[in-house]
């Protein structure tokens, strides 16, 4: 019975199943590849590092550190920093990362260059090794020269790949690797230079890594050096792809959600269309378990077929996403198919297909065979435990699903509360609607109105699975792709015409007025002039920043105890800037307590508010500040901002360097004073936003196009979900269109009453769908982003009329062949 049946309504179970599809391909490809993109991580984790342990410090290391280092026997050393390169050979510059190396680095992974053997001969042969990609860009070959600071080197070959690096790092600064002997007599090195010490260790086979790290980093952080193990370096580089991944799973849910809502309507419609032939059969002897299974089968049945076509899909899709990553990942990904991810598939397609389609499936259960003699077209009553017991599997669905995707508790349940409040009110919607209908019919209104308006309410009316069906549908969509925008504002960059597009870092104080009269005589203007002084945190609110690290309970971010402060004072706040609390100081006479101005994003790592107390140490000198005011900085814009300002009168004799900023309209002046500045102060670094613009731009392009894949992917769902749910009601209209047609009605009489009903269940879903999605997603802009949140106009002048016009054009597809074929024909296909 289950495959005969089956068959005769095999072109809607096939549009049931689309839902299923597509929602299955959306989670196993996304999981494939975070499975995928796991091992990798895992299984290449000594190659991301290029030793067993790192021990790293932005400073030379103190005596202690030292002597740590020398206890274990460093296997090889370096000293990184950012500086200006200079090629002879075309005069051309570029910002590179300057890599001093000794030792036989890397000990594991490989340092590619070309040729081959400039990897093993440049230190000894004391030349550098260049990356691959800027020697093709400044058109340099092995044998030319690089200028770094006062030290001209040959160029020993290029650099294919080094452990650790990405396509992105490489593209904003370039490697540049040499021997670290000659790293003084480049002069690079000044006050305020931003370098970085390291030191790679290959481990004994009995040296227990974990325990090392736990032993010897509370020790070296104290010390403001830091011990990573590869195994540290493989969490945090996994750590750091997790919110990419939250996204992906989140989008590929919502496709499954939608999934859900299209099987839930479908199924509704097609049982209530099935109730007359339940209770034949159960006229004929059939019992309610027989009836019930035969379309459980054909709906589990779907549901497997679906779950496999929805895995095959999603094990072909997986193989884009290294495509899309492959330049933020440090390492190549290798593809292969795990078991997990396929078999969590095959189980959803069956699950969800039953666990959705339970609720409208109990109504074969409880048919009477009595139903064959009634007119009645009213539903048959259900069970309250068997409704109760259903809605509670469906909730405890969604919440295990989403807590999986999201590892949050909270989110998980505020999800699934939000799912129900969305649900709730469309239902109350689509009541209220309904009742207001039948209280004020318009009487007055002509035949074809009135009759469009009776089946909104009369028996075997469709507009309550339809309104949830098409404002569910419309919600997530809309939702998403609000979210899409939020995710997209907060990554985009900033930047005015006259805001300063290259940066002048590392100036000596010597130095600052020399600078500034090579940039005037250029027809460029000095934008900013700043003075920096680097500090880092002694005590906070009295207490010391050692005694914070071993309070276990702490709440405040690490970080905030290790980091190095670049601050800045001046009397007036800039454009990227807001006061949140308290007042701007402008100026401090002597003998005043020190006010200063914080970021708000360090007064959250900081737990520090209004009036709180902070002692830094400004290079061995102790300096107690109060918190005056908090700021909420525009970290978007491509200018000098700062988590801590000085007011004017503290700072000025304090140890400082200079950062210039200036704006070059045309690349050609922008080369001219880089050359200009490299030749008179090699020491001097120039950073060039317009490149990096083009880099983040880049980026950002590629984020956006995986956020917008994905939106788009579960906006196809919802499509679909939509077009399932309208073309399955068109087996509830066809009789009465039958009938209509027999009256004597005409065919245009039919299509303007089933235009205008489709039009009040379009108008009505999708309008309501979309001002809830403006609520959800204005929360989830406050609560989750912490940004504001500015909708779109998309979803009122795209989504909004789309959908209704959608909505329109299957319901009037529905009765083409009612009006194509003789009526009696109709009925026995129907019959």
């Amino acid at each position: 019975m289950t495959w005969r049946d089956g068959k005769a309504s095999i072109s809607r179970l096939l549009l049931f199943m689309a839902s299923i599809i597509i929602g299955i391909a959306a989670v196993v490809s996304i999981q494939l590849f975070s499975k995928n993109l796991e091992q990798n991580i895992e299984r290449q984790s000594k190659a991301l590092t290029g030793a067993d342990f790192i021990i790293d410090s932005r400073q030379l290391p103190n005596e202690r550190v030292q002597g740590i280092i020398d206890s274990l026997g460093a296997d090889a050393f370096e000293v990184n920093f950012s500086s200006m390169a200079a090629f002879p050979k075309n005069g051309g510059t570029k910002l590179v990362q300057v890599r001093g190396m000794e030792g036989d680095f890397p000990f594991y992974g490989t340092l590619e260059t070309e040729p081959a053997s400039a990897a093993t001969t440049y230190q000894r042969e004391g030349s550098a090794l260049v990356d691959a990609t800027l020697m093709l860009q400044y058109d340099i070959q092995a044998g030319d020269s690089i200028k770094l600071g006062l030290l001209t080197l040959p160029i020993a070959g290029a650099i294919n790949s080094i452990p650790g690096s990405s396509a992105i790092s490489t593209s904003v600064a370039p490697t540049v690797l040499l021997p670290f002997r000659f790293i003084e007599q480049t002069q690079l090195l000044q006050l305020g230079s931003r370098k970085e010490y390291q030191y790679f260790f290959v481990a004994s086979p009995d040296m227990d890594l974990d325990q090392l790290d736990k032993t010897l980093d509370p020790i070296l952080d104290a010390e403001n050096a830091d011990l990573d193990t590869h195994n540290s370096t493989s969490r945090r580089i996994g750590r750091s792809y997790e919110n990419l991944g939250k996204f992906l799973n989140l989008a590929a849910f919502i496709a499954l959600l939608l999934g859900c809502i299209g099987i839930a309507s479908s199924v509704h419609i097609y049982i209530k269309e099935k109730l007359a032939d339940v209770a034949v059969l159960k006229c004929l002897g059939a019992s309610r378990r027989q009836t019930f299974m035969i379309y459980l089968i054909q709906i589990a049945a779907m549901g497997l077929f679906g779950g496999i076509l929805g895995t095959m899909i999603g094990i072909g899709l997986q193989q884009v996403f290294p495509l899309l990553l492959q330049e933020f990942l440090p390492f190549e990904i290798e593809i292969a198919v795990s078991p997990q991810p396929i078999i969590m598939g095959l189980l959803l397609g069956v699950l969800m297909s039953v666990l959705f389609a339970l609720l409208p499936l109990l109504g074969t259960w409880y048919v009477s065979p009595l139903e064959v003699l009634r007119v009645s077209e009213e539903s048959p009553v259900k069970s309250k435990k068997a409704r109760s017991f259903t809605f509670t599997a469906i909730l405890l669905f969604i919440f295990l699903f989403s807590f999986w995707i999201l590892k949050d508790l909270l989110f998980a349940l505020a999800f699934v509360l939000g799912i129900v409040i969305t649900f709730a009110i469309l239902a109350g919607v689509s009541a209220l609607f309904i009742k207001g209908i039948r209280k004020y019919f318009p009487a007055s209104w002509g035949f074809t109105a009135r009759t469009s308006l009776l089946n909104l309410f009369r028996p075997n009316n469709q507009t309550m699975v339809l309104i949830l069906a098409i404002g569910l549908g419309t919600f997530l969509i809309s939702t998403l792709y609000f979210t899409k925008d939020i995710l997209l504002a907060k990554t985009a960059l900033k930047n005015g015409a006259n805001d300063a597009n290259m940066i002048l870092l590392d100036v000596q104080p010597e130095q600052q007025e020399a600078v500034a009269a090579s940039i005037t005589p250029t027809g460029l203007d000095v934008i900013d002039n700043l003075s920096i002084v680097t500090m880092r945190v002694h005590s906070i609110n009295g207490q010391l920043a050692n005694e914070i690290r071993k309070d276990t309970s702490s709440t405040i971010n690490e970080w905030v105890l290790n980091h190095e402060f670049r601050t800045t004072f001046r009397d007036s706040l800039i454009a990227s800037e807001e006061i949140l609390e308290g007042n701007w100081v402008k100026e401090i006479t002597p003998g005043e307590p020190v006010k200063i101005s914080i970021s708000e994003n360090l007064a959250e790592n900081a737990k520090l508010k209004v009036g709180d107390t902070l002692v830094f140490n400004v290079q061995g000198v102790l300096m107690e500040t109060t918190i005056g005011s908090i700021r909420k900085v525009d970290w978007a814009r491509m200018q000098m901002n700062f988590m801590v300002v000085f007011p004017k009168g503290v700072l000025e004799k304090a140890p400082q360097f200079h950062v210039l900023t200036t704006y070059a309209p045309d690349d050609s002046s922008s080369a001219a004073l880089q050359r200009d500045l490299i030749r008179k102060f090699p020491n001097v670094t120039v950073i060039d936003l317009r490149q990096i613009y083009t880099v983040i731009e880049d980026i950002l392009d590629k984020i956006s196009w995986v956020v917008n894949f994905m939106a788009f992917f579960s906006i196809i769902t919802g499509l679909i979900v939509l077009i399932g749910s309208v073309r399955t009601s068109k087996y509830q209209r066809i009789r009465e269109s039958v009938l209509l047609r027999t009256l004597g009605a005409k065919s245009k009489q039919i299509l303007r009453i089933t235009a205008l009903e489709y039009l009040f269940l379009g108008i009505l879903g999708s309008l309501a769908g979309i001002l809830l999605s403006l609520v959800s997603s204005q929360l989830l802009a406050t609560l989750l982003f912490k940004e504001p949140f500015v909708p779109s106009v998309i979803p009122f002048l795209l989504f909004l009329p789309g959908i209704i016009i959608l909505v329109m054009a299957i319901g009037l597809s529905n009765i083409k062949s009612v009006l194509q074929s003789p009526p009696l024909e109709v009925l026995r296909k129907v019959g």
